[in-house]
């Protein structure tokens, strides 16, 4: 049931797919996409084999993000748009709910980074 990576505990567990299981889901791919990594690893050692857990500590952190982003954009994207971004993957990996953000939200707080070019001279970062 599901793909490994990208499923919530909740649909393991019962097998009923819910909008905040598909948050949850867009959360991998978006951090998969800012960290240039896939959603499982077995190459890599311990926690770092999933990037939900290898990512998760940084997220929150904008000082600490720059550790974990996908090296070959070589910082050719905004800090301020790097950290919403992160923050907005964040915030999707709940598997509450009520806490989870809709699609909506999340559409909502990636539109804007488009055309965010903060200290980068030219490109974008989403």
């Amino acid at each position: 049931m599901g793909t490994h990576g990208y499923a919530t505990l909740v649909y393991i567990l019962t097998g009923h797919l819910t909008a905040t299981s598909d948050m949850y889901s867009y959360s991998v791919v978006l951090l998969e996409l800012l960290m240039g990594r896939r959603s499982v690893d077995k190459r890599r050692r311990g926690r770092e084999q999933n990037v939900v857990d290898w990512a998760r500590p940084y997220l929150q952190r904008p000082d600490r993000l720059h550790r974990v982003m996908d090296p070959s954009l070589e910082g050719s994207y905004s800090v301020e748009a790097e950290a919403k971004a992160a923050m907005v993957a964040y915030n999707c990996l709940h598997s509450v709910p009520r806490t989870s953000p809709t699609m909506r939200e999340v559409i909502d707080a990636l539109k804007p980074l488009l055309t965010m070019y903060g200290d980068v001279g030219a490109g974008t970062f989403v």
